[in-house]
């Protein structure tokens, strides 16, 4: 082989290494307090103005100086399917201790609902709606499902991306409740 032939596999070995690393990244990870652009900002999102099932809007605002379990979703995200039945689980288990929000991205009342009747869940936690996606966008959101644990003080206490098993989620409420 000449030597431009060498380069040339050399060059298509490193990029596919590259990608390869890349490609396989675990995109489910949590993301350090410390990693975040203004830990302590509940305000980037507290004013935002959401819709509950009823059709009344719902600022996250009225949650301020409780812990909050903030979940984005959408009906066609597969990981979704598991775990609105367990934060719904964890809202009941909790109880006033924390409340537990999940918020549909983008999709109209009658897709979300259906859905979350379909599960069984829709009277067991809050379910806000997000027709423009503000809140997903607020959070730096680039992963589904995303969900952020804020503390009493409107802290981020854990910025969680990808979906969770129930014990994760525990453990992350009871982070918020000390």
């Amino acid at each position: 082989m000449n030597r431009y032939t060498l380069i040339g596999i050399g060059v298509v070995v490193v990029a596919g290494a590259i990608l390869f690393t890349v490609v396989s990244r675990d995109t489910n990870q949590e993301v350090s307090v410390n990693n975040l652009v203004d830990t302590s900002d509940f305000d980037r999102f507290a004013s935002l103005s959401l819709v509950d099932y009823r059709g009344n809007a719902v600022s996250l605002e009225e949650f301020r100086g409780r812990p909050l379990v903030l979940n984005s979703w959408a009906v066609w995200c597969p990981f979704c399917r598991k775990e609105l039945p367990d934060f719904a689980k964890l809202q009941k288990e909790f109880g006033d201790q924390v409340v537990v929000i999940a918020i549909d991205r983008q999709e109209p009342l009658e897709k979300a609902k259906s859905y979350t009747d379909e599960l069984g869940i829709s009277e067991d936690m809050l379910f806000l709606l997000d027709r423009p996606d503000s809140f997903y966008k607020s959070i730096g959101g680039f992963s589904m499902p995303e969900t952020i644990f804020v503390n009493g003080n409107g802290e981020i206490v854990v910025h969680k991306r990808g979906p969770m098993e129930l014990d994760e989620m525990r453990e992350h409420v009871n982070k918020i409740l000390q």
